[in-house]
């Protein structure tokens, strides 16, 4: 398989799409980024999991603004099908288009939104349940 899996920071170096998957801990998150806009080869897409944290703020830590997008996958990945492709400003169309046919190519099912607080499905899930208590 082409889909590897480190704790390695170096072993990135030569990825051409780069998933973050770190635990919700924003100083973590940004650490990593600008770590990884040091290593990684000038053309990877680098990507983060987030499913809150704004990914305009990683994109900027690690200077690579145009290159930085959301791969937001849900839990049980295995399961989901639904994935945001969150989009700040800043990210090229081709990196969007790449990823797009990254997530199709995965047999996920891909849904681009904005750079938002919560994107698309938190952004309706939270006053939903907090409608429900």
């Amino acid at each position: 398989s082409r889909i590897k899996t480190t704790t390695d920071v170096a072993d990135v170096a030569e990825a051409d799409l780069i998933i973050e998957a770190i635990a919700e801990n924003l100083p973590i998150k940004m650490k990593f980024f600008e770590q990884i806009g040091e290593i990684a080869k000038p053309e990877a897409i680098i990507a983060t999991n987030t499913s809150s944290f704004s990914v305009s703020d990683m994109a900027v830590a690690c200077g690579r603004p145009e290159n930085t997008i959301g791969l937001h996958y849900f839990n049980p990945v295995q399961l989901m099908k639904l994935v945001e492709i969150v989009c700040p400003d800043e990210a090229s169309q081709d990196v969007i288009d790449k990823a797009i046919a990254f997530v199709e190519q995965t047999k996920k099912v891909p849904v681009q939104c904005k750079d938002t607080p919560g994107f698309i499905v938190n952004r309706l899930l939270i006053p939903y349940l907090l409608q429900a208590t």
